[in-house]
């Protein structure tokens, strides 16, 4: 039986053995990306020019106070708001250049979404809620990676579950299986392990940073955590529709006024 354990030290045996491979190929880049809400004396601000790409296999988390723009910039790099300027490609291909039907695809092909909220589809079971992504774009789910996926998460014996009669850690490690199953170019994570007690969400983080190696998966994260955010790959911070590098999980950055970002209160 495959566990968020016996998994982990597989990967690490891997890496020892030189199997990850760090070819590096950029992912994501975003460029002078607007984005405006209203006019005049109502206009808001969310996003003001921000730019910045991320390479394949990164984990990137993204910080910032509440109303900051860091949600408005996750929707629009999954295409779920549209920016007032700028450019947004993943893999190459301008999310917004593309037709509204070709937009979709792309999504649901090459974009993984984990929502605080869960997003879970009432009326299926766990085991069909994580393949759904695969059936919405006709294709026949992998039986052994769906499999690897429930025991990894810990849903075995939930699989024909309804939402209803799990926990609320279990729907989110639902939704963290649905993002994972088409093994998309990027996932978008808006605090993936908020639902979790302490010990789940270590497990959960732990599991997300070594699948980010081992498939080189590039995630980012959205979190108000931070020693979620010190174990990834990079932080970002957004103020004020403003975005900040913080580089690789630096904790004592400090701000134009000199505050650390550790000392930090993130609402």
């Amino acid at each position: 039986m495959i566990t968020i354990h016996s998994f982990l030290a597989l990967i690490e045996t891997d890496e020892k053995k030189g199997v990850i491979n760090n070819i590096t190929m950029e992912i994501l880049r975003v460029n002078n990306l607007c984005k405006t809400y209203g006019k005049g004396e109502t206009q808001v601000d969310a996003l003001r020019n921000v730019s910045f790409s991320l390479e394949k296999g990164t984990f990137c988390a993204v910080v910032g106070e509440s109303g900051s723009g860091k949600s408005t910039l996750l929707n629009c790099i999954g295409a779920l708001d549209t920016p007032t300027s700028g450019q947004i490609c993943i893999d190459g291909h301008n999310l917004f250049t593309l037709k509204e039907k070709e937009r979709t695809i792309f999504r649901r092909r090459n974009i993984g979404f984990i929502f605080q909220s869960f997003q879970l589809v009432a009326e299926l079971t766990v085991e069909q809620n994580i393949v759904f992504p695969l059936l919405l774009d006709h294709c026949r789910p992998d039986a052994a990676f769906v499999e690897e996926t429930l025991e990894i998460l810990g849903l075995q014996d939930r699989r024909r579950h309804l939402p209803s009669q799990l926990s609320g850690g279990q729907q989110q490690r639902v939704a963290i299986g649905r993002a994972l199953i088409t093994k998309p170019k990027l996932i978008l994570a808006d605090e993936p392990t908020g639902n979790l007690d302490s010990r789940n969400s270590q497990e959960v983080l732990d599991l997300l940073v070594k699948a980010s190696r081992h498939y080189q998966q590039t995630i980012l994260m959205i979190t108000h955590n931070n020693a979620l955010a010190a174990s990834t790959d990079r932080v970002l911070r957004v103020t004020d529709g403003c975005l900040y590098d913080y580089g690789q999980g630096d904790l004592n950055h400090t701000d134009e006024k000199g505050v650390s970002y550790r000392d930090e209160k993130l609402s």
